[in-house]
């Protein structure tokens, strides 16, 4: 069980979201994927929190990553989310996800928010770290019944999530965020995973 990514992201109803804080662990990959693999989460987390409605949890699974986020929406318009291999259980994820946002707006005023290069937040490199280990997040979760209130929408695949018509193909072709190399590890990755099926 791995998590490669944890983010803090303002999320702004109708509007592009903006990374606030971020930590990722890409040692699981070789010296000279790690920033295209980088690249690709970010582009994914986006991705998906931009089309989490603002108070929804939901799960995202796209190749071997899972993403579960967290959109509290709110005054502060944050929202959370962790990007997992698919053996991560959800529920430590979501605990996750639920502390992370309350430790981030104890921590960090709201005026920050406009300046996200200047918000300090090195604890969210102590929970990716902690929590590598789910059992760790388990404990959380016996003191917030929140999650079971909160409806949580799993979607299969990420083309659930996408607009009417839109393939993360096109989206990965066509945008600025990503450098060749990393749409080249995209494409490489999928071809890689859908070769061979086994009967």
């Amino acid at each position: 069980m791995k998590i490669f990514l944890l983010s803090v992201v303002l999320a702004p109803s109708g509007s592009a979201s903006t990374v606030l804080s971020s930590a990722s662990d890409v040692s699981s990959f070789s010296f000279y994927q790690r920033g295209s693999v980088s690249e690709f989460l970010t582009f994914f987390s986006r991705t998906v929190v931009d089309r989490t409605a603002q108070g929804q949890r939901q799960s995202v699974q796209e190749n071997n990553y899972t993403a579960h986020v967290y959109n509290r929406g709110g005054a502060e318009q944050l929202a959370a989310i962790i990007i997992t291999d698919q053996e991560y259980p959800a529920r430590p994820a979501f605990s996750l996800l639920t502390k992370i946002l309350d430790e981030f707006t104890a921590k960090v005023p709201q005026s920050s928010f406009s300046n996200p290069s200047a918000i300090s937040f090195p604890d969210i490199q102590t929970f990716i770290t902690k929590y590598q280990d789910p059992r760790q997040a388990d404990t959380i979760m016996r003191v917030q019944q929140e999650l079971d209130e909160t409806k949580i929408v799993l979607h299969k695949t990420i083309e659930s999530v996408l607009q009417r018509g839109e393939k993360l193909d096109n989206l990965v072709e066509r945008s600025n965020a990503l450098s060749a190399q990393s749409k080249m590890f995209y494409k490489t990755a999928k071809k890689q995973n859908s070769c061979c099926v086994v009967m």
